[in-house]
């Protein structure tokens, strides 16, 4: 095993919380930015042919009454057919477990539904190697077998979701793969453009389409009302994002004590081009406006210009960075 070419898994510290009754779906459905029917009815017939088309998995963000991201989330469907009543289990950023539940208990409202924290699951994030061409359909005939075995609902480069029983060997499952070190899978992220949990979205801060929730197949802009819906809409119907948060690369790794939240980005002629967000060595995220995406950039830190690049992730839709 191992070498570039086997898939690599890595255990993810994301909490799970286990939302189920028969009101779960309305419930969430007025939560979030996805459209949460489309999972709990599994979108195809489900018999054994078209078990790749069915929606297991779903990605949205909670958002705040003004709009702003509060929470990333994937939602997994734990019940077989839709007749069965909704069970799902919700993955979020673990520092926020409580706020989560918090947040959703205080919408919870006489509604049908149980919320409670997982903790005798396990979530893997399974990232195929360079030559693992037909790692998909081989992953796909096991995914019967798991809790829950799905092809990551943002984007494909990011591989597949995978909920075990704690304990579980994930070698037994996913033959010729070896357990990755977690920092190379934000390393993926950072390179890709993906944002996960709180410090890539800071609550009350980030906007969901600056941070590219649309193409990573997040909102729906044809369901009913959600909190946060009428900024989100509005801005959608504008059809104008000049700022979008983008995978950056410094020239040199960054100090040990890394670049402060936040921090400006500037032009080299010195014009405010956005804001840094996280990063890890010498990769990072950050909000900037596309417009200077192909600029040379920098930041100060404690007085000294670091100097960074910026692009367009492959996996964006084409046009997208116009």
């Amino acid at each position: 095993g191992g070498g570039s070419g086997a898939a690599a898994c890595f255990p993810l510290a994301r909490a799970l919380l286990d939302v189920r009754g028969a009101e779960a779906a309305l419930f969430l459905q007025g939560l979030l930015t996805n459209d949460v029917t489309r999972l709990v009815a599994g979108d195809a017939p489900s018999s054994a042919g078209t078990a790749a088309a069915v929606t297991r998995a779903l990605y949205a963000h909670a958002l705040n009454v003004q709009g702003r991201c509060l929470y990333d989330v994937i939602l997994y469907r734990l019940h077989k057919s839709p007749a069965e009543e909704p069970h799902i289990l919700l993955e979020c950023d673990s520092s926020v477990l409580d706020a989560i539940q918090n947040h959703l208990k205080l919408y919870k409202i006489r509604r049908k539904v149980n919320i409670a924290p997982c903790l005798d699951l396990s979530l893997w994030a399974i990232i195929p190697g360079e030559k693992d061409g037909d790692a998909a359909s081989s992953l796909a005939q096991r995914a019967e077998w798991e809790l829950v075995l799905t092809p990551d609902p943002r984007t494909d480069v990011m591989g597949w979701r995978l909920i075990t029983k704690k304990g579980v060997n994930v070698a037994e499952i996913i033959p010729g793969s070896h357990i990755g070190d977690i920092r190379d899978y934000h390393r993926h992220r950072y390179k890709q453009g993906i944002p996960e949990g709180v410090k890539d979205l800071p609550p009350g801060v980030a906007l969901p389409l600056e941070s590219n929730l649309a193409f990573m197949n997040g909102v729906s802009f044809t369901k009913g009302c959600y909190i946060g819906q009428e900024l989100t809409a509005r801005t959608h119907h504008m059809g104008v994002i000049r700022k979008r948060l983008l995978p950056i690369r410094f020239l040199a790794p960054l100090p040990q004590d890394g670049v402060p939240e936040g921090a400006e980005i500037f032009t080299a002629s010195g014009k405010a081009a956005g804001k840094f967000r996280t990063g890890q060595g010498e990769l990072g995220l950050a909000l900037l406006r596309l417009a200077n995406v192909n600029e040379p950039l920098c930041l100060n830190i404690a007085g000294d210009k670091v100097e960074l690049t910026a692009k367009i992730p492959e996996w964006w839709p084409k046009n997208a960075g116009k």
